[in-house]
């Protein structure tokens, strides 16, 4: 790619009102970013379309067996990192069912490897060697145009699996390789360049969306609690008693044996206590329910 096309991309160009960044006392920085990045959160609810689209496509996916893959290089790699390491702890989904892939391996997450964004045999390999038919890989590229995402997109189109690309790059090449591009119009950095800054809050939103929406919709949450969470620190347990206690509507200490009995299950400790059922019992009902407790308590 001639560096001219680099040149224009949307995310290389300079914000005219910061032009002066360097002159800026720390309050005056601060107003500046913070007004910017108000403009993110308008760019993305503009392509709130294109978002629920993606969602969708994963629940689809995901409800037939397949799995969620985060691609990216830098900072959008990173982003795909931590939003595929939150699932679990929050939705108690298995590891392996929201992944990511990351240019450069796990030590480019802790230190910037900034060549492997263009190593496209990599991305080829690593999405050959974990993904498969019906999978769904969503890659993240700021600029649009990341040779490692778009080695694995096309990798992951060969395999028969969805795609998705999240990108700040309206007229992204790579779009043609994905079956939603969620593009926001997020305008120029404060910093030029550095889409750590508007793009990262951009994409950090729009995967945050991506995957609670999906989870919600697969029956992971009631109401909005978060119903499927691994109590596995004191915070947590206080949270899971606090679940039983006001969703299976019984006093504190009841609660809590409840959840013991439960294994520290608290949809199960809720079925328990709202249909006064054993733990087993109330086990079978959620399995019989797909794990939804709304569908289990409003039958």
């Amino acid at each position: 790619m001639r560096r001219s096309r680099y040149d224009a991309l949307p995310t290389e160009q300079p914000n005219p009102r910061s032009r002066r960044l360097d002159t800026l006392s720390p309050r005056q920085l601060v107003l500046l970013m913070t007004r910017e990045d108000r403009r993110v959160v308008g760019a993305v609810g503009r392509v709130g379309r294109e978002i629920a689209r993606a969602v969708s496509l994963v629940v689809g996916s995901l409800k037939s067996g397949g799995r969620l893959f985060f691609v990216g290089a830098g900072t959008s790699g990173r982003l795909g990192v931590m939003e595929a390491a939150e699932c679990s702890p929050t939705f108690n989904t298995p590891p392996s069912l929201v992944q990511a892939i990351m240019a450069g391996g796990r030590g480019s997450v802790f230190r910037s490897r900034e060549g492997a964004e263009d190593r496209a045999g990599e991305a080829r390999r690593a999405v050959a060697g974990r993904v498969r038919s019906g999978d769904v890989v969503v890659g993240i590229a700021a600029s649009g145009v990341t040779p490692f995402v778009r080695a694995a997109l096309a990798e992951a189109r060969r395999r028969r699996c969805r795609a998705i690309l999240v990108a700040m790059n309206a007229g992204s090449p790579l779009g043609r390789l994905a079956d939603v591009v969620i593009a926001p119009r997020v305008g120029p950095e404060v910093l030029t360049g550095s889409t750590r800054l508007k793009a990262g809050t951009a994409t950090k939103m729009i995967l945050n969306s991506l995957t609670t929406a999906t989870f919600v919709r697969l029956g992971k949450t009631y109401g909005n609690w978060m119903v499927d969470l691994q109590p596995r620190s004191r915070k947590l347990r206080a949270r899971a008693e606090r679940l039983v206690q006001i969703l299976g509507n019984v006093p504190r200490a009841r609660a809590r044996r409840y959840l013991s009995a439960a294994g520290g299950r608290p949809k199960v400790a809720i079925v328990m206590a709202r249909r006064n059922l054993s733990a087993r019992a109330a086990s079978r009902l959620l399995r019989e329910a797909g794990g939804s407790l709304r569908r289990c308590l409003d039958s």
